[in-house]
Order: structure tokens, then C-alpha cells, then sequence
């Protein structure tokens, strides 16, 4: 089948939006914890380090919290992934969920401390299962970042096989962040239970959140795919070929 010049740079044109969505994904994942620890050590924000990303909710970075989480959902509900038989395997599906996940713990704020401190919740009550809801919708999405990474975005790389894959192929990249993501938050209670060390729950979600952004990150090319790069991630040459751009 021939394709003309023009649908190949509509694709192109489709294929680079995309991938400018994912970094921007990666971004905001990879930039939330560093942004509210950082700003943490500034004075004039009056906020100590908080002992869970989730708690930055009742600091004057709240905005920074609430929004940069509302940013990544409203990118994955509008990011149209392909569809898959395999509810495991169906990016469309696995990202509007996660968005609506997002939007969910931005909007529900986890317990506070002091359970009769005012909430300010859409609900407009104080009661302690609206911070349950926080935590469900948490897990749900960590959940559904490592299944993309290790389900989703390794599909492409899995259908080709006519040549040896290097260990730094982005399949590897993306299972090791998914497997991260997976570990990280099963560390968090387990942490804090046995009290490990202070700030568990900040620097296991942290790097969470971290794995979530270089996975996104890693697919949206943020690297780029020219020369030994492109080779070695993404098994290609220094040009996206048709066939490539259509796979995406």
C-alpha cells in the first residue's frame, strides 16, 4: 500500500504530539516530590518537609500538589492510547482510568493529623472515610502506573524479534520501572509499620513517582532515538521510519 507524502507527515506530526504528552507526564511525576521538598527548605513558604507527599495537601503548597496531580490527569483522560482485548494490556482504558485516579487524589485530601482539623473536601464533611477514598484512589493508580509500564508500553518492542535487544532496550527500562513502582508502594505501610526510617512514606512515594516519570519519559522519547540512542532503546536507525511511526 502507498502512502503519500502528506498522510506520512500527518502521522509524523500525530506520533511527535504524542510523545510530547508522555514527557510532559514524565515531567510533572518526576518534578511533584522535588518541587515540594525543595520548597519545603525555603522560609518564606513556612512548610517543613512534609512525611508523605499526600500531607503537602494541608501546607501553603497545596496548589502545587493539587495541581501538578489535576495536570497528570487531565493529560492521561486526554492521551488516547490503543485499545487491547486484554483489559491488562489496553492503554486507552488503563489511562482514562488513571487519569480519573489523579483527579481523585488531588480533589480528596488523604487524613489529616489531627482528625478534627477541617478537611476541605468536595464532600463538605469531616469524616475519616473520605481519607480511605484518598487511599484507594493512590494504590488504583500506582497500580495502573506500573501495569502501562510493564504490560503497555512494552508491547511495540515485544512483536519484534528479528534482532538481539540490548540491555538497555526500553523494555528492560519500562519493566524495571514498573517492578520499582510496585516495590515502592508495598514499602510504604511495611515501613511504616516497622518504622524504618523517618520520611518512609515521602521517599517510597517519591520514588515512585520517579520510576512512573522515567518510564514516561523513556517512551516519550525524551532522549531522543538518533544514533547509539535509537539503537540501543529502540532498536532503530538515525531516521523514525513509516513503519515505526505507525507502530507507535
Amino acid at each position: 500500500m502507498k502512502i503519500n507524502n502528506q498522510e506520512v507527515k500527518i502521522e509524523n506530526y500525530d506520533i511527535f504530539t504524542y510523545r510530547r504528552i508522555r514527557r510532559a507526564i514524565g515531567y510533572l511525576g518526576i518534578s511533584l516530590p522535588v518541587l515540594l521538598v525543595v520548597l519545603s527548605f525555603i522560609s518564606f513558604f513556612e512548610t517543613p518537609v512534609q512525611h508523605s507527599i499526600s500531607h503537602y495537601y494541608y501546607t501553603n503548597l497545596r496548589e502545587i500538589f493539587t495541581g501538578a496531580l489535576c495536570a497528570v490527569g487531565l493529560f492521561l483522560i486526554c492521551y488516547k492510547g490503543r485499545g487491547n482485548i486484554s483489559v491488562w494490556k489496553n492503554d486507552n482504558l488503563l489511562t482514562n482510568i488513571a487519569g480519573v485516579m489523579a483527579l481523585g487524589v488531588a480533589l480528596f485530601p488523604t487524613n489529616p493529623d489531627i482528625i478534627s482539623d477541617k478537611m476541605y473536601s468536595l464532600i463538605p464533611l469531616n469524616e475519616k472515610w473520605i481519607g480511605w477514598l484518598h487511599y484507594g484512589f493512590a494504590a488504583l493508580l500506582f497500580l495502573i502506573f506500573a501495569l502501562l509500564a510493564i504490560n503497555v508500553f512494552t508491547i511495540r518492542q515485544e512483536k519484534e524479534i528479528q534482532t538481539p535487544k540490548s540491555v538497555l532496550n526500553e523494555n528492560n527500562i519500562y519493566r524495571f520501572c514498573g517492578y520499582s513502582i510496585l516495590t515502592f508502594i508495598i514499602m510504604v505501610p511495611v515501613a511504616e509499620k516497622f518504622y524504618l526510617f523517618p520520611y518512609s512514606t515521602l521517599v517510597f512515594e517519591s520514588l515512585s513517582l520517579f520510576a512512573f516519570g522515567i518510564a514516561w519519559l523513556i517512551k516519550g522519547r525524551a532522549l531522543g532515538d538518533k544514533g547509539v540512542i535509537g539503537q540501543k532503546l529502540y532498536q532503530e536507525n538515525n531516521s523514525v521510519s513509516t513503519e515505526k511511526v505507525f507502530e507507535e
